[in-house]
């Protein structure tokens, strides 16, 4: 697909205007969000990724739109799943719940700007190597075998990183809340973006898929705070994705192979290729199955009691 500097000037445009709203709505009034409230904007976040697909439909084909709607709901999952540690970090810092969606915000911006770093360096990376692919293959796998062995993070997910330690002695607290959430983020972002990258290597579709991802995040986390904890084979669910995703690129990378001590450094010619609707398939029917077999276990378990 070819993205023109006018289709990306308008989206980060777009993006812009996004985050200006939110932070005129936040800035108005600081307050904890209704559940009313966080729903609706989760909705309308929500539209709003359903119609930019829609449009990548109509300006790039199918295949295009698949793996943009692919990949956000692999991202729009981990994040749900990354809000435990959000949670955690709020909690350990104190922060008064009227405060948190001002420092939510902030932190997603923050996150946005990482991100968009990290996805440039992946992008050039992947242009340049074809197998830098292995290395994602491999830590996409390694990421779910320690997401299906280790479960759901618990209080002791969050380790402070030097640079945190160092804000919190030298920095106001606000600034360094926001320092933990934006550097955690971007270490989320260590197995988000590359099985993003796993099913589309068009940095335009990896970044947009992180705008639709975050954006709305804020919400979210006070939505579906306490569903979290239902949520109980969410971990699981996303170890299969990320364990499918990854055995994708590796036969994507022996398919493109130039490594000389694979296969000669030809291409393996019986890598089969994963398209993207089996791709899309396989992820819509992970989660739903892992959100509807959580949501029937904490509904039995409420029943039989401790």
């Amino acid at each position: 697909m070819t993205v023109t500097a006018l289709v990306w000037a308008a989206t980060l445009a777009g993006v812009g205007v996004m985050l200006l709203v939110d932070l005129a709505i936040v800035a108005r009034r600081p307050h904890e969000p209704s559940v009313r409230e966080s729903a609706i904007w989760v909705s309308v976040y929500i539209a709003l990724a359903v119609l930019f697909g829609l449009f990548v439909l109509a300006m790039w084909g199918r295949d295009a739109a698949g793996a943009f709607f692919a990949g956000w709901l692999t991202e729009y999952s981990l994040s749900a799943d990354n809000l435990i540690v959000f949670v955690i970090i709020l909690g350990r810092f104190r922060v008064p719940r009227a405060q948190q969606q001002r420092v939510l915000m902030v932190g997603i911006v923050l996150a946005l700007v990482l991100r968009g770093g990290f996805i440039a360096a992946g992008a050039a990376a992947i242009s340049r190597f074809s197998w830098v692919f292995y290395i994602f293959s491999l830590f996409l796998v390694y990421t779910a075998v320690k997401l299906a062995t280790q479960g759901e993070p618990d209080g002791d997910e969050f380790k402070e990183n030097p640079l945190v330690r160092w804000s919190r002695r030298i920095l106001t607290p606000t600034v360094a809340v926001l320092v933990a959430i934006g550097t955690t983020d971007l270490i989320f972002a260590l197995d988000s973006i590359p099985a993003v990258f796993g099913l589309t290597a068009e940095p335009y579709l990896v970044f947009t898929v992180n705008v639709f991802a975050l954006m709305g995040l804020r919400q979210l986390y006070f939505l579906i705070g306490g569903l979290l904890d239902r949520l109980v084979y969410l971990s699981l669910g996303l170890a299969v994705v990320l364990g499918f995703i990854g055995v994708k690129l590796f036969l994507e990378a022996l398919a493109d192979n130039s490594l000389p001590f694979v296969n000669g450094g030809d291409p393996v010619g019986w890598a089969p290729h994963i398209g993207i609707p089996l791709s899309l398939g396989v992820i819509v029917g992970t989660l739903t199955i892992t959100t509807v077999a959580s949501l029937l276990k904490s509904r039995r378990d409420a029943r039989t009691g401790p």
